[in-house]
C-alpha cells in the first residue's frame, strides 16, 4: 500500500483509514513514496533491472498506522475494530494481506528504513501537530 506525507489527499492510506468507521488490524507491506521514489530515480541510474518488491522492509497492521496517527496527529482520534469476516461484507472487492521480501531491495538500499521507521520520519514528524514532550 502506498503512503505519501501528504495527509490532506483524501486517495493516501493513512487519510483513507483515518476516516473509517471500522478498520481491520491486519499487518501488511507498506510503500512510503517520500523514502522510496527517489530510490527509484536511483535504480534508473544505476540500471538495476528484475524484480524489486518496492516497499519498506517489515510490516504494520492498520492498528499501528493509527496509533501513530492518534500520537502525532490527533490525541482524541479513536477507531474500532472488526475482523476479516465483517470486513468482507462491506467491501466490494477482496483485499489481500502480505508482507513482502525486501531483502534484494535492502541490499542494494541498506539505509532504506523499515516501514515503522519510515512512517515516523517522512510521515508523522513533517505533520506533527501535537507537541514533542519533553
Amino acid at each position: 500500500m502506498p503512503i505519501s506525507s501528504d495527509l490532506t489527499n483524501p486517495r493516501n492510506f493513512i487519510t483513507k483509514i483515518s476516516r473509517y468507521e471500522k478498520v481491520v488490524n491486519i499487518p501488511n507491506s507498506m510503500t512510503i513514496l517520500d523514502e522510496l521514489l527517489p530510490i527509484s530515480v536511483e535504480m534508473a541510474k544505476r540500471n538495476l533491472t528484475g524484480i524489486f518488491n518496492f516497499t519498506n522492509p517489515g510490516c504494520v497492521s492498520h492498528n499501528e498506522v493509527l496509533e501513530l496517527y492518534r500520537e502525532y496527529i490527533d490525541p482524541s482520534y479513536t477507531w474500532k475494530n472488526f475482523n476479516l469476516e465483517e470486513q468482507a461484507k462491506v467491501i466490494i472487492a477482496p483485499r489481500s494481506n502480505n508482507e513482502l521480501d525486501t531483502t534484494k531491495l535492502k541490499t542494494e538500499f541498506p539505509e532504506l528504513l523499515s516501514i515503522k521507521e519510515s512512517l515516523v520520519k517522512y510521515v508523522f514528524e513533517p505533520n506533527r501537530k501535537t507537541p514533542v514532550a519533553a
